[in-house]
């Protein structure tokens, strides 16, 4: 037990042994405040210190947080055990060995009636600090969870940021290879391109710093660098759109189309007699990219851009897939189209975020629990003793007692029972089953 703790046992003893001299007591002397002190002390430091060496050797065994149900069963049954024995050895000591009563009426008559409320009294202390102690681990796990799930949200974020970061060297790059080409081939398409290249930039370095754009933005985007795309090759490579106008209120990453389209003319060869057709179309709450393949010598994309940019940075802004087809005759990749923004979607019910809402509305029950067995333990130590004070020849306190104790036990019985047993059951059953 900590240094802290007997401290305050200490106190503790401290102001019960003056409230029993003060109002309890006939004979204000020294010796007799000393002895209330020294009784006072007995109680305290021998229950407390009890219940102490048993809970520290609980937590040991049994997690509040991770075995709940265990640590409190365990828990009721080793608090019922030491505080009776705890209770009748201080009681033996104060009432047979120092005040000298008969041993005889140890259960019976005073005596029996001060081991009863006196155990009243240290198990409501116990249920107490059972309660404060479980609210404590489960304020540190909570506070643990929120943390991590804090490192989680920087480190996602901190990886998107970076792999929008990639975008705007990616693009120039090759953008730079294209006019290159085009000075040698073709002056006068040179400089057309380079006008139409420093629009299609604007609109890069508008849209870098969004998670999420229209399709609507991202198809008009397409069709200028399509347009680029035509100044070079000709007759080389095709274009078709074919997207709805309820398919273009949607979202995109932005740039996807323009990866993928960089993708498809550096993947495949295309000549005037061997044409490149890329398609663009909508289908099934898909964005979706198709090309006839005329593969060429595979060379390593630089960074790791392009394709795999795509595929990250839809899995850090929700868990639909990017999917892609390959076959002999045609190469495809669908992204998905989105229907929320980013900051609605960050808020999507997950295992994750649906365990944490699992497990607050648990600390609340047990909360409620908590309250009720505390209310239990006051109320009806109150109620025994005014009946036994008002009319003892009639014992009325039991039908509060029995009525209050059977809801009490049915409120456990959800809680740490078979019932909540077979709820998480089902509950686990159906998130397997829609995983």
């Amino acid at each position: 037990m900590q240094r802290k703790s007997l401290i305050t046992i200490a106190w503790i003893s401290f102001f019960i042994g003056s409230i029993l001299f003060l109002f309890f007591n006939n004979e204000k002397t020294v010796q007799n405040y000393l002895s209330f002190l020294a009784i006072s002390a007995l109680y305290a430091f021998t229950i407390a210190m009890g219940n102490g060496v048993i809970n520290d050797y609980l937590n040991q065994k049994f997690s509040w947080v991770e075995d709940t149900k265990t640590r409190l069963i365990w828990g009721i049954i080793s608090t019922l055990v030491i505080n009776v024995i705890l209770v009748l050895f201080c009681n033996y000591v104060n009432f047979i060995l120092i005040q000298k009563e008969n041993p005889n009426e140890f259960f019976a008559g005073k005596t029996g009636f001060f081991n009863w409320i006196i155990l009243n009294i240290t198990l409501l202390v116990s249920a107490i600090l059972h309660a404060r102690e479980f609210m404590d681990a489960w304020k540190r796990s909570t506070r643990q969870e929120v943390v991590q799930q804090k490192l989680i949200a920087k480190s996602a974020n901190a990886q998107f940021e970076s792999l929008k970061n990639q975008l705007d060297p990616h693009f120039l790059f090759n953008s730079l290879n294209v006019l290159s080409s085009l000075i040698d081939e073709n002056p006068e398409q040179a400089q057309n391109f380079t006008a139409s290249m420093s629009k299609i930039y604007r609109y890069v370095l508008e849209q870098k710093d969004k998670e999420l754009v229209t399709v609507q933005e991202e198809i008009d985007f397409a069709r200028i660098y399509c347009d680029l795309l035509k100044t070079r090759f000709e007759d080389s490579v095709s274009f078709e759109f074919n997207v709805t106008s309820d398919d273009l209120k949607f979202y995109v990453v932005p740039l996807s189309l323009q990866l993928l389209l960089e993708n498809c003319i550096k993947h495949n060869f295309a000549t005037s007699g061997k044409p490149l057709h890329i398609k663009i179309f909508a289908e099934e709450n898909h964005l979706i990219i198709e090309n006839n393949l005329q593969q060429r010598e595979q060379v390593k994309e630089a960074a790791g851009i392009g394709l795999s940019n795509i595929v990250q940075r839809y899995s850090l802004l929700t868990k639909k897939n990017v999917f892609i087809e390959k076959s002999p005759a045609f190469f495809k990749v669908k992204i998905p189209l989105l229907t929320q923004k980013t900051s609605e979607m960050n808020t999507q019910t997950t295992p994750e975020s649906l365990a944490y809402q699992r497990a607050a509305i648990r600390v609340q029950e047990l909360k409620r629990f908590y309250s009720s067995l505390i209310s239990y333990c006051i109320i009806i130590p109150f109620l025994i003793f005014i009946n036994l004070y008002t009319s003892p020849k009639y014992l009325w306190f039991y039908w509060p007692m029995l009525g209050w104790g059977i809801g009490l036990s049915l409120q456990a019985l959800k809680i740490f029972g078979i019932s909540r047993d077979w709820e998480e059951k089902q509950i686990q059953k159906i998130l397997n089953k829609n995983s």
